[in-house]
């Protein structure tokens, strides 16, 4: 499990387990803390801030002493102490990793992207079902901290990911969505540099060609909207023609 904060918010964790016991965590960072309760151990790690994000992650990993770790609920207790933005996020394994009876008590799936596709410069791609233009379900969705927790939007686009047919076969998920967003963006820098219609077309300024081109779906006029971002990938309202 994994608690996303920012750096700067300073918490007490005290985790307590389903049978009854209470741990206090040594407020230190950099290092692994080992807790052994409800023939479960728990290496627990207080992160720091890496050379690409200024989030801390704080990660727990629990071990069983036979097959399955100690079952119940176990709670995990927040308490601030010096906080500036106060927001966090608490993530499981994806769902194949865990079995049918592992969870949160109280899950919130609007808040389902992770890295890289959180990275403010990158041009996060959403997907949808092209035959009926809606949003697809399994597609991450939701708004990234950045700076001092102010929300950035995500995705920034959404492409077709649904029933994607490639090679005779058919394919679903985000990551036959994407190829749709490389291409019109090679498209684009290709009409832009290499034909000298615009030599900066890159970067930052090609991912707001994007956006400004994007078409909103049925049902997500409000853009950007935590579900498909801008909208709909169309390239040729993208080109500044």
């Amino acid at each position: 499990m994994q608690i996303w904060k920012q750096y700067w918010d300073r918490i007490s964790i005290s985790i307590l387990s389903p049978a009854g016991r209470l741990f206090d965590l040594p407020d230190v960072t950099d290092s692994v803390i080992r807790i052994h309760t409800d023939n479960t151990t728990l290496l627990i790690y207080n992160g720091l801030p890496s050379p690409f994000a200024i989030m801390q992650e704080i990660y727990f990993d629990f071990i069983p002493d036979s097959e399955y770790i100690g079952s119940g609920i176990w709670r995990f207790i927040l308490t601030p102490q010096k906080i500036i933005s106060g927001e966090y996020n608490i993530w499981l394994p994806a769902s194949a990793a865990l079995n049918n009876a592992t969870g949160f008590l109280a899950p919130n799936s609007e808040k389902t992207f992770t890295i890289p596709s959180t990275a403010s410069r990158a041009i996060s791609v959403g997907a949808y079902n092209s035959s009926n233009n809606s949003y697809a379900a399994f597609s991450g969705r939701g708004y990234s901290l950045t700076g001092a927790g102010f929300a950035l939007a995500k995705p920034d686009i959404c492409a077709p990911g649904v029933s994607i047919n490639a090679g005779g076969r058919t394919f679903t998920g985000t990551s036959f969505a994407t190829p749709f967003v490389t291409g019109s963006a090679a498209i684009m820098m290709e009409w832009g540099i290499v034909r000298g219609n615009d030599p900066f077309l890159y970067g930052e300024k090609l991912k707001a060609y994007l956006i400004n081109g994007a078409k909103p779906l049925p049902g997500y006029k409000e853009v950007p909207n935590a579900s498909t971002g801008w909208g709909a990938l169309c390239t040729r309202s993208s080109l500044p023609l």
